[in-house]
């Protein structure tokens, strides 16, 4: 008897494959929202877009990383950081320089290109 309502149970129910793509879709899909949302709410993409090394957070970062994996003494500290001082004023005449070097040759449409292409690498 129960084995003729199940069989009677699945044939009345024949599932049209659109609609079962429709909803394996729409699981995935808010699946991947629920994964999404939890990783941002526990800070994973804060690891994942770290500050550009020469910002003053990226600097703070660095820093303490060195700190940190070096093991460094605080007199050592003190010198890593007028060492890494040193190297990010360079780092931003190096880059000033060469950006005034590349301007000087570019035609004024492709300044105003080079400047835009800067700016959308800094996002």
């Amino acid at each position: 008897m129960s084995t003729s309502l199940v069989g009677r149970a699945t044939a009345s129910r024949t599932w049209d494959p659109k609609i079962v793509g429709v909803i394996t879709l729409a699981l995935v899909f808010l699946c991947g929202v629920a994964a999404g949302g939890l990783a941002m709410n526990l800070g994973v993409h804060k690891v994942m877009h770290q500050p550009a090394f020469d910002t003053p957070e990226g600097k703070v970062r660095y820093f303490e990383r060195m700190q940190k994996q070096l093991d460094l003494t605080p007199a050592q500290s003190e010198q890593m950081q007028s060492v890494l001082n040193d190297f990010w004023q360079y780092y931003r005449s190096v880059l000033s320089d060469s950006k005034s070097r590349v301007e000087q040759i570019l035609t004024p449409a492709q300044r105003e290109k080079f400047e835009r292409m800067l700016q959308e690498s800094q996002r």
